[in-house]
């Protein structure tokens, strides 16, 4: 699966929740979110932007890769590829990404009793 491209927010679930139940409480939902993808065989570069902010992170499938969470901290975690999938263990939450239908459908789950799926779909632009 191509996930190359720019992609704009469709529809998302549980985002509030998810934010809250990642330490980033109050944050702000109601934004129009771009996410580009450049990929170059199993060399991605994944950026996030919505207005005065953007967050990126280069990766190798099958590699572990230093990344960076969305409040700027830096881990290391292998980033696999399975049934066209790209799978990373971030250290609060797992994250999926897939191409569905042409969008870019993005999953988050965080672990234990509260935990929560996060969901973000993404039309092509």
């Amino acid at each position: 699966m191509a996930f190359a491209g720019k992609y704009e927010l469709e529809s998302q679930e549980n985002y509030a929740e998810f934010l809250e139940v990642i330490g980033l409480i109050n944050a702000k939902t109601d934004f129009k979110v771009v996410t580009e993808v450049v990929q170059e065989g199993n060399d991605f570069t994944w950026t996030q932007t919505i207005p005065n902010w953007s967050w990126s992170n280069k990766f190798t499938v099958g590699e572990e890769c230093e990344l960076l969470t969305m409040t700027g901290t830096k881990f290391k975690a292998p980033v696999a590829m399975e049934d066209g999938k790209i799978s990373i263990q971030f250290p609060q939450y797992h994250f999926i990404a897939e191409i569905i239908d042409d969008k870019l459908v993005m999953t988050c789950v965080t672990p234990g009793e509260k935990g929560v799926t996060f969901k973000r779909v993404n039309k092509r632009i």
